[in-house]
């Protein structure tokens, strides 16, 4: 099947449109300059707070991560650093190349944001992207957050809704864990934009025992739009 057979792109947006790792480093930098926590200790850290079973909706969970990373690592530990990480999302850059492929992306397809981030959170990041979106979905509306298979279905619903079937759909997403895996299991077409293509280890996303090879891939999203430009 060409890309451009495809009707609605469905994408994850955190990790692959919005940059939550040199987000988090940022605030990081700011927040403690003279820290001598690396950056790749507190993305790892950062990662097992969120594989936590106590973790909570998304990015409010930002400031029980903080504490439980602070706690590991031997950081300053305050409600106000805490609860700053959190405060930062608004400022949380988009990768380089997210903005002018979506522009690109939105003149042939449906773009529909799938979110483990709350409403609030994604108000943000549209903003940052410029307004990309013709529809989204969010943990809240959910009432779950990816890998949990509901979250798919929930979309699916709301797709067909709109009169989109699934073989409409391509799910473009970074994560193997919260996107990929699930997606193509459920007999979804992927694309796997892989940001930390060329990086060590998964930064600050859950890892996987194994990598789910996708219908598309990648290493930047103007990959995908050139891709699709050229009729591949």
């Amino acid at each position: 099947m060409a890309l451009q057979d495809f009707k609605v792109l469905t994408f994850d947006v955190v990790g692959t449109l919005i940059d939550f790792e040199r987000g988090m480093l940022n605030y990081l930098h700011e927040a403690l300059p003279d820290s001598p926590v690396g950056d790749e200790d507190f993305l790892a850290a950062y990662r097992r707070a969120r594989a936590s079973k106590e973790a909570i909706a998304y990015p409010d969970d930002l400031v029980r991560c903080w504490h439980a990373i602070a706690a590991e690592l031997g950081m300053p530990d305050t409600p106000t650093l805490a609860e700053g990480l959190r405060d930062s999302v608004p400022r949380w850059p988009a990768f380089a190349d997210s903005v002018a492929a979506l522009k690109r992306l939105r003149t042939r397809f449906k773009l529909v944001a799938m979110t483990n981030a709350q409403r609030w959170a994604l108000a943000h990041f549209e903003k940052t992207l410029d307004m990309p979106f013709d529809d989204s979905v969010t943990s809240d509306d959910a009432l779950c957050e990816k890998p949990d298979v509901k979250f798919f279905a929930f979309t699916r619903g709301r797709l067909s809704t709109r009169g989109y079937s699934q073989a409409d759909n391509l799910h473009v997403a970074q994560s193997q864990y919260h996107d990929i895996g699930v997606a193509k299991g459920l007999g979804l077409k992927t694309c796997w934009i892989e940001r930390r293509h060329g990086q060590p280890g998964f930064g600050g996303t859950l890892e996987v025992k194994q990598i789910t090879t996708p219908d598309y891939h990648f290493h930047t999203l103007a990959q995908l739009a050139d891709a699709v430009d050229a009729g591949k």
